[in-house]
């Protein structure tokens, strides 16, 4: 908060403890107070992703005494005002990095033991005749239940945004009416959800004010609310199921198909394939584009380098950036696809672990592997997963389109100086650089 200065009390600042320079007129917001603000937020913004992983993990019977522990010790850092160090401040911000590493692997473990390992599956997109519900978030024990709950009901379950990756999981596929997803990323809904004639249910975050057409067909549920609409307590979906039944149903339209699915142990159970490729030189490149798309034109970035990339690179990507791209065919290298959707954000678990699993089969640094990793915008989830990369040493990515408000210039600086850390550009110059720095 911007104050301002009186003879009385600008004597010094209540952070840094410097008598101001003459003629300031803020008082505790000087240089170095904003950077160590900067880095507050920065943390926040970690710890409100690790809380999102560890929430669902715990829903699923898993915690981590020491993820809790780190959260209870850095949200006091946060409230005491009694560190202004910035390396101190730093160090506490790539711990979270780490935490957030351990939250994903324990989301991912308990994923994988109540639905299975995912598979690399077609998901169409198009609609069949019928009444029928889309379901957005990140919720996957939610979609469960719902389709439980709907299970000879005559109602069509749909995924949206980052629930896409649930087609993957054999205990989900497995129920039939569980038949394809509509739309795009989060910031599209109003629009799409509009389009809707079904209903709908937004089982986390990423759900936005409801325009007044659709308001009467969107439910919440768990951690996820929203004035104006209907939340379900206790998963029980039967209101629902009851309003999707007197919706007007779907037409029958065809449409296309989204690959994904590519958890790391379906990647690693073809990594001979994948290392024959690149020691033969078929493989010259792979990037990991994906995170968070952000609304606007901006994000086109994303599209443009993707179309760009050259026919013997491959696209690893995840959460619900892929939706700037992931309608393009850009066809196969030795039968492996050269776009490859490892699934939701806090899947980013499994790409570090294919780039972990490479790195030791070339004997070298994960900064040495013929990777680069181009990053789309941050929320707090896509903020913890920076963190992550940075705190194992992870360098040269590049982000964009916008950096976040909280990011001071100076803060911005230690992390070009340390991670080379680089905002995106024009995305045909970009990607040459990128090739050229790994050649």
């Amino acid at each position: 908060m911007t104050t301002t200065a009186t003879p009385e009390r600008a004597m010094f600042c209540y952070q840094c403890s410097q008598t101001p320079p003459a003629g300031c007129t803020r008082v505790g917001v000087c240089g170095k107070t904003a950077d160590l603000s900067s880095l507050m937020d920065t943390l926040l913004f970690g710890l409100k992703g690790i809380a999102a992983y560890a929430y669902h993990a715990r829903e699923l019977g898993k915690v981590d005494t020491e993820v809790d522990g780190f959260m209870h010790k850095a949200l006091f850092a946060t409230l005491t005002n009694v560190n202004f160090d910035i390396e101190d401040l730093l160090g506490l911000v790539l711990e979270c990095g780490k935490m957030n590493l351990k939250a994903m692997a324990l989301l991912d473990e308990a994923h994988v033991e109540r639905f299975g390992k995912p598979v690399p599956t077609e998901v169409p997109t198009g609609t069949r005749a019928g009444h029928a519900i889309v379901v957005t978030g990140h919720d996957l024990l939610d979609l469960e239940a719902l389709l439980k709950q709907t299970e000879g009901r005559g109602v069509d379950i749909y995924t949206h945004g980052e629930m896409l990756p649930a087609h993957a999981y054999p205990q989900l596929k497995k129920h039939k009416h569980l038949v394809g997803n509509y739309g795009g990323a989060w910031w599209t809904q109003k629009k799409e959800f509009d389009a809707w004639p079904g209903a709908i249910l937004a089982t986390t975050n990423c759900i936005l004010i409801p325009k007044d057409t659709y308001k009467d067909r969107l439910f919440t549920c768990g951690a996820a609310a929203v004035a104006g609409t209907t939340h379900i307590a206790g998963r029980d979906f039967e209101p629902v199921i009851r309003k999707a039944l007197v919706c007007p149903k779907l037409p029958d339209r065809p449409g296309g198909k989204l690959l994904t699915g590519f958890h790391h142990t379906a990647i690693l159970g073809v990594a001979d394939k994948i290392v024959a490729a690149v020691k033969a030189g078929r493989i010259r490149h792979f990037f990991l584009v994906g995170g968070c798309d952000t609304p606007g034109p901006g994000g086109n970035y994303y599209r443009e380098f993707v179309k760009a990339v050259p026919p013997d690179c491959v696209v690893l990507t995840l959460a619900c950036g892929k939706y700037r791209f992931n309608d393009l065919d850009l066809g196969t290298i030795d039968g492996i696809p050269r776009l490859i959707d490892i699934g939701q954000c806090n899947n980013a678990y499994s790409a570090i672990q294919v780039a972990a699993a490479l790195a030791e089969v070339f004997k070298c640094g994960v900064n040495d592997l013929p990777l680069t990793m181009v990053l789309t915008w941050f929320e707090q989830k896509a903020v913890a997963i920076l963190l992550t990369l940075l705190a194992l040493g992870i360098k040269n990515i590049r982000i964009g389109p916008v950096l976040p408000r909280f990011i001071t210039p100076n803060v911005l600086q230690i992390l070009v100086d340390r991670f080379g850390l680089t905002p995106i550009g024009d995305p045909l110059k970009d990607l040459e650089g990128m090739l050229a720095a790994k050649a």
